[in-house]
């Protein structure tokens, strides 16, 4: 467990599934209104139950309360997301140094295209472009951009 700035982060458990979910959902639905609802709350609550066990993931707290979680897997990031009311106060960017401080030579991550701000964010962080998809291969049929890190 680590302290930044009142911003508590620890590994995740799959207790925290129910705040993660929760998470998610508010961030996608703040960033990404054009996405297709494709799973209902509990299914994102059983998804984030297997991820949180079988993934390095950590959340951050804030009084408590999940207010942002990443999983990593080996070398990609698959999820990141920080609650649309805690973001821009440097929540994303710590969780983002716990996966640049776990010793890979990389990390890669996929984000929609759509999504600029989060481009924005990664490209901040040094992560550059390294490939595009027309979106057939992600289940929401969006066209989205390969990101990667180097240590």
């Amino acid at each position: 467990m680590t302290e930044h700035g009142g911003v508590l982060l620890r590994p995740a458990t799959a207790d925290d599934a129910p705040a993660v979910a929760a998470v998610s959902r508010a961030a996608r639905e703040a960033a990404m209104p054009w996405l297709p609802g494709l799973h209902t709350p509990d299914d994102d609550v059983a998804f984030f139950s297997a991820t949180l066990s079988s993934e390095n993931s950590w959340v951050a707290l804030v009084d408590h309360k999940v207010v942002g979680f990443m999983c990593v897997k080996g070398e990609q990031i698959d999820h990141l997301y920080v609650d649309p009311a805690h973001q821009a106060h440097g929540i994303g960017s710590e969780l983002l140094s716990v996966a640049q401080g776990l010793g890979t030579p990389s990390l890669t991550l996929w984000v929609f295209e759509r999504n600029k701000a989060a481009r924005d964010f990664y490209a901040d962080h040094q992560f550059e472009e390294v490939d595009r998809t027309d979106g057939t291969d992600n289940e929401e049929r969006e066209p989205d951009v390969l990101m990667r890190w180097t240590r």
